[in-house]
């Protein structure tokens, strides 16, 4: 399946002040795309750029500030680039000969605790071997990070029908289809099944239309209830969000947390994590009718809190009861995990926004039951 910028894999470099990170960005792109100077302290932040590595593919080169920075500005540096961790799929860590101490284990930790394989490369030493640098990191990368499995081949196979409900309201983009809607359809088309498109209302005349019912039905997760009540009984129903969701990985995860809905109390925080920044309408999921569906169904007092894009989240996920992260059409499964795995590791339940909307429809077990649990 292609994959937009977003969901290039990535790899980032990591090292302290001056030992070479940005000028390793430019020996494997063969291009003076980052800045290098004998000043430590040059890059300042996270830059992205791309780069396309024969037999991967276009990824994402991460070039962070020195892990070992110091003072108060200094400090917020470093603590951006361990953020750029949560990003990666691959980080490769930079040191000299002699000088790999505290900044280093850090990333080595956090790599090891959080699963992201990890290349350490000495610089400044003998010079480097390309093409085996190269191949050191396409052994490194993991496979999932740049071919991705497919969103529904283990159930729905050639020849197929699938039928995609796909409300038009103020939420939609103007002219084109969100990037769920459009993974799946790629995904049906290399699959090589028929995929047949309609709205909520236009539903009941579509499967009047075909010759046999459909194997799937895959509906935006907002129109859960009406799409219900319109697919018969014997058809599977689920939504594009818990498509994504199977896909990104943590489904088991998102299973078990779901039903702590169920459990919430009055005063009960919940983090909703938006993984894109988008124009927020009267009718947004994460920050209108997901809230307002979790109130209504649990019947209590709940105090719900957005976090969109990749900003960061609270140092202490303790207080809440529920996170819930969307569908993550477009980051990596790697920056998924990385992004729950703080929650988990605090004991606190997780779920998606597909899989509670789905919750609070009352729809939960026929969203996942076509699923292979």
């Amino acid at each position: 399946m292609s994959k937009g910028n977003e969901l290039k894999p990535r790899i980032g470099f990591f090292g302290r002040r001056n030992v070479g990170k940005s000028t390793m960005i430019n020996f494997l792109t063969g291009q003076q795309i980052a800045i290098v100077s004998d000043t430590a302290g040059t890059t300042t932040d996270p830059v992205r750029k791309s780069m396309e590595i024969g037999g991967i593919g276009p990824v994402v080169l991460v070039d962070t500030a020195g892990i070992d920075d110091e003072g108060e500005l200094g400090a917020l540096r470093v603590e951006k680039s361990m953020a750029a961790l949560a990003e990666v799929d691959l980080a490769l860590l930079l040191y000299t000969e002699g000088c790999y101490g505290e900044p280093e284990k850090r990333v080595e930790r956090w790599c090891i605790g959080h699963g992201t394989p990890m290349l350490k490369v000495k610089t400044k030493a003998e010079p480097i071997d390309k093409d085996a640098l190269i191949a050191q990191i396409k052994e490194a990368l993991p496979e999932s990070a740049y071919r991705g499995r497919s969103l529904l081949g283990d159930i729905i196979f050639q020849g197929d029908t699938v039928v995609l409900v796909t409300p038009i309201d103020s939420s939609a983009p103007e002219g084109r289809m969100i990037l769920p809607q459009v993974q799946v359809l790629r995904d049906l088309m290399d699959i090589h099944a028929q995929a047949f498109f309609c709205q909520p209302e236009e539903l009941p005349s579509t499967l009047a239309a075909l010759k046999k019912a459909p194997k799937l039905v895959v509906t935006d997760s907002q129109a859960f209830q009406r799409v219900n009540a319109l697919t018969p009984d014997e058809v599977p129903l689920t939504s594009f969000s818990v498509v994504l969701a199977r896909q990104k990985g943590l489904f088991s995860d998102y299973l078990a947390g779901t039903k702590k809905i169920g459990e919430l109390k009055d005063g009960d925080r919940v983090l909703l994590l938006e993984s894109c920044t988008h124009n927020v309408t009267c009718e947004d999921i994460g920050r209108v009718k997901l809230p307002a569906a979790l109130k209504k169904v649990t019947g209590k007092e709940l105090v719900c809190e957005v976090i969109g894009g990749q900003s960061p989240l609270p140092k202490d996920l303790s207080p809440y009861a529920l996170v819930i992260q969307c569908g993550g059409c477009v980051i990596t499964a790697q920056q998924v995990k990385a992004r729950l795995l703080p929650a988990l590791e605090a004991g606190v339940p997780v779920s998606n926004y597909g899989l509670a909307l789905a919750w609070c429809n009352g729809i939960f077990e026929r969203a996942t039951k076509i699923f292979p649990q």
